[in-house]
């Protein structure tokens, strides 16, 4: 299994694994893209009831054994009942790695950080599990660091050989439709990096945030702290 939804979506999960002829105890490895609340919520659950192996990368790895460390350092909403518990990962993965399963399986691990701090994309075969490391159009742009976003969205766009691509936000896309989400997702960082240095080169009395929101047309984001974050991370040191 590759992430694991929010804490609460064990029934759905298990459900569908009843669907497609299989069971619970099918799950073997837990792949993790990084350590968000909506990537980690079942982990803990999955692998205390199977056995299964969590595997993570060592730059998510704080925030993935210790929820209350990630609450503390990236507050949101809802937090808890999103993120279930901590969860010890059992397989530290990086970049380059091959992990061969059963059944001839073989899982690439490809470093894709922006999102997070070292969030990693896992190729199967022609099929590219990518996480969030591509920013949506018209949805909240949370990443943490632009340079670092912008890298690894150049990167999946040109993956060779991948026939799909499986984000987090919605459906399975074919690597045209991908392109399309690639160029996207770098026009909303730029725009993004232009309304922060307008806003850095005007007299500002009073929000930043609420300043570069406006420049946006998205004032609606100004009480995101997520998007607080993201603005946050295109001022120069």
């Amino acid at each position: 299994m590759i992430d694991s939804g929010v804490a609460g979506s064990e029934v759905l999960i298990e459900e569908y694994l009843m669907f497609i002829g299989k069971n619970v105890s099918d799950i073997k490895s837990i792949f993790l893209t990084h350590a968000h609340p909506d990537h980690i919520g079942t982990a803990a659950y999955f692998k205390q009831k199977t056995g299964c192996k969590i595997y993570a990368s060592d730059g998510e790895r704080p925030w993935i054994e210790n929820i209350n460390k990630q609450f503390r350092e990236r507050p949101i909403p809802n937090f808890y009942s999103l993120a279930g518990q901590s969860t010890q990962i059992d397989c530290i993965v990086k970049n380059g790695d091959s992990i061969t399963l059963e059944d001839g399986i073989t899982i690439n691990v490809m470093e894709t950080p922006g999102h997070s701090v070292d969030e990693l994309s896992y190729i199967v075969d022609s099929y590219a599990f990518i996480g969030d490391t591509i920013p949506v159009k018209g949805d909240i742009p949370i990443y943490i660091n632009p340079k670092q976003a912008k890298e690894s969205i150049k990167k999946i766009a040109l993956f060779d050989n991948i026939t799909t691509f499986y984000p987090a936000w919605d459906k399975a896309y074919t690597s045209q439709e991908l392109q399309q989400k690639a160029s996207e997702a770098l026009d909303v960082i730029s725009a993004i990096d232009n309304a922060v240095v307008k806003a850095l080169n005007e007299d500002i009395n009073g929000d930043f945030i609420g300043q570069v929101c406006s420049i946006l047309g998205n004032k609606h984001l100004q009480a995101n702290p997520l998007f607080a974050t993201t603005v946050k991370s295109h001022i120069p040191n």
